[in-house]
């Protein structure tokens, strides 16, 4: 106990001295889309050129064991603009998230003093996305099962020159970089900037209309070109009847129940790889603003994003799911007076990122964050206060492409995974020692540790409450949205993303959602 008291008492003095003995830092947050964590460290890091995440990797800290609080877009920003796990703010999914008076770091950071620039996809606030995908949110326990997305496909263009595939998030970053060497360098504050991409997140497919989600790995040859096409693994697939209920649920709804041959995937892969490192030259450019303005020595840079992607993991693409590929995130920082070359084994998530901004720039944080300060992780003592941050990570998800409320407990070599009530779908528990690539539920094999990953899960979060919670807001919000419609219901919900299917049996589809309405 001595030693941990003196410990914390140097660690404490440490930061005192790093807040007091110089300016506040500048806080620049890179934010992407759908970008696997696992590829900005090895073995991960070796299939694609990611330079400026790897200058990061030399200059800063990269947590090896980061990951999202929700796989999906608007509830995982929901978590790191709030710093509160979703089940407490209620961001159940894409298109129920805060409020949009909620009070954000960045919105401390500016009461304290600091100038703010947001740019770019926020996506954190209730009412966006598209009607089908709040309606395959709600109508997720109707007893039906529909391809809602796209089948996975890749689309070149371009040529060997063609650099700038994203324009939306090129022209964002511009933007960004501009007003970094314009308006940044003539401060005589510090400052908070936040550049949100779309990228690697998949492109809408054109051919499937405008309800049509987006399924299209799109690049051009220029960034193929960083793509080691040799070190691309072809995941392994479990059976479709080997699969658990709810990864079955989600290979279906996904449209990846088909056949895929191997070149199919393969080329999934590397477009999504390439899409990444397209995102990467986005974060050079903030980069290199930041040199040429003078500030690069006197501000942190973090780069994370709000999920990864599972690029044909599991036989699914896109997000929606607790598996690595889709709930692993990149997350690196660095800057003045912290560690360089360091990797995290801790485990940490996206809630950590609130605390942290602010203990970086002197700003007492709430009460009522879920998250814990990094800032110990990032010290170039090398020392750690023990206690300081719980060593789990909690994800959870409410969306579509799931039929059930999903909660996952990542903690020490285990990921454990529970669903609804616990009772009426059995849960998942994976050694990722063992088994990096998530085939083998162990959930049986190792009772013990399931009971005790199960009750460390119930000490954080009651999740049956938290589904019923869900499961009634789903039925009210449905409701009122029928009601809404009027005598155009039948035609709207059978004209969604479903449509293909839904026409195949239009009368059972209808009376699914009867059945499910009324309880029977």
């Amino acid at each position: 106990m001595h030693q941990v008291v003196v410990f914390i008492a140097l660690y404490l003095g440490y930061v005192g001295c790093l807040l007091h003995s110089r300016v506040r830092p500048n806080v620049v947050m890179v934010m992407s889309d759908a970008f696997d964590g696992r590829l900005t460290f090895d073995p991960g890091s070796k299939v694609v050129q990611l330079p400026y995440i790897n200058y990061l990797r030399e200059m800063g800290t990269t947590f090896l064991e980061a990951y999202t609080n929700s796989p999906i877009c608007c509830p995982s920003r929901a978590a790191m603009w709030s710093g509160r796990f979703v089940h407490l703010t209620q961001s159940w999914n894409n298109y129920k998230c805060l409020d949009g008076n909620a009070t954000t770091w960045m919105d401390l950071l500016e009461k304290n003093g600091y100038q703010m620039r947001r740019f770019g996809k926020l996506d954190y606030t209730s009412g966006s996305h598209s009607v089908s995908n709040r309606v395959e949110a709600w109508t997720r326990d109707v007893r039906f099962l529909l391809s809602q997305e796209g089948r996975p496909v890749t689309e070149l263009v371009g040529n060997a020159s063609t650099v700038r595939v994203m324009t939306k998030d090129w022209e964002t970053t511009d933007r960004a970089a501009q007003w970094i060497r314009d308006a940044a360098a003539r401060l005589h504050q510090p400052f908070a900037l936040y550049l949100g991409l779309n990228l690697p997140h998949t492109y809408k497919t054109d051919s499937l209309g405008p309800t049509g989600g987006g399924s299209t790995f799109r690049t051009s040859p220029y960034w193929l070109k960083k793509v080691s096409f040799d070190l691309i693994s072809i995941p392994k697939w479990l059976p479709m009847a080997a699969m658990h209920p709810v990864d079955y649920y989600s290979t279906f709804t996904k449209n990846c129940s088909g056949e895929f041959s191997q070149e199919e995937i393969r080329n999934i892969r590397a477009f999504y790889y390439a899409m990444c490192a397209e995102a990467d030259a986005m974060l050079g450019q903030v980069l290199a603003a930041l040199r040429s303005a003078g500030l690069l020595d006197n501000t942190v840079v973090m780069f994370t994003a709000d999920h990864g992607d599972l690029a044909m993991e599991h036989r699914q693409y896109y997000k929606m799911s607790m598996f690595e590929g889709s709930a692993h995130v990149p997350l690196l920082i660095t800057g003045p007076g912290l560690a360089s070359g360091l990797q995290s084994n801790q485990t940490v998530s996206l809630v950590d990122l609130y605390p942290t901004v602010l203990e970086l720039a002197g700003v007492p944080a709430p009460d009522d964050l879920s998250g814990h300060s990094l800032l110990p992780l990032l010290s170039r003592s090398g020392a750690r206060p023990p206690q300081l941050h719980p060593g789990w990570a909690l994800s959870e998800y409410h969306g579509c492409n799931a039929n059930a409320s999903t909660y996952m407990l990542r903690k020490g070599r285990w990921k454990y995974i529970a669903y609804a009530d616990g009772q009426s779908i059995p849960p998942q528990l994976f050694d990722l020692t063992l088994d990096k690539k998530e085939l083998h539920n162990v959930v049986a094999k190792f009772p013990q540790v399931g009971a005790y990953m199960e009750e460390q899960l119930r000490n954080i979060v009651t999740y049956p409450d938290v589904s019923q919670a869900v499961q009634l807001y789903n039925k009210q919000q449905f409701i009122s949205w029928q009601k809404s419609l009027g005598s155009n219901y039948t035609q709207v919900i059978a004209n969604l993303r479903w449509h293909v299917d839904w026409q195949r049996d239009v009368s059972a589809n209808e009376k699914a959602v009867q059945d499910w309405l009324s309880g029977t």
